[in-house]
């Protein structure tokens, strides 16, 4: 697994597994097109106008198999929201989990965010399982956080900060 700076065309290798029921059953995507992802590729690549970045994550082939990212990026609360998804030809093989603990890794450690958290959907037990996996904390259940398919779903918030130990047990 290597993370790279995205491309606009890994656009088509992206939207060829998001536009997959299986893949966006548990999240609240709402894909319209490879040309919307293409528009998200340009708007990564300007974060501090975005407020959002994201990396590809690539094979041996240099071909995008996944994305992670940081969405919400709200500096001066030292916050942001991490967001993932991998092709399923490459479920269960790690490299969520991979991908999960470099980013939260650097953006703690390098960039000095001292909180970096995820949403996840209840039903998407494999997600919270990356989280875990990375020493993110399941904080509490949203209710009603966001409209999925025209229904309001609940997420679990799940948190790391930075640095580890601090008053509240983190």
């Amino acid at each position: 697994m290597r993370l790279r700076a995205m491309r606009d065309e890994d656009a088509a290798d992206w939207y060829a597994y998001l536009r997959r029921e299986e893949v966006t059953r548990h999240t609240s995507w709402r894909l319209e097109g490879v040309e919307t992802l293409a528009g998200l590729i340009r708007a990564y690549a300007q974060p501090g106008q975005s407020h959002c970045m994201r990396l590809a994550i690539v094979g041996q082939d240099d071909r995008l198999v996944g994305t992670i990212g940081l969405n919400e990026i709200a500096l001066p609360q030292r916050r942001a929201e991490i967001a993932y998804d991998i092709a399923p030809a490459c479920w269960r093989q790690g490299l969520a989990t991979k991908a999960c603990a470099a980013l939260t890794g650097w953006a703690l450690e390098t960039l000095g965010f001292a909180r970096i958290q995820a949403t996840v959907l209840d039903s998407n037990v494999a997600s919270a399982g990356v989280l875990e996996r990375c020493g993110f904390r399941r904080e509490g259940l949203l209710h009603a956080y966001r409209t999925v398919r025209g229904e309001p779903r609940h997420f679990w918030m799940y948190a790391r900060i930075w640095p580890r130990g601090d008053r509240h047990g983190f």
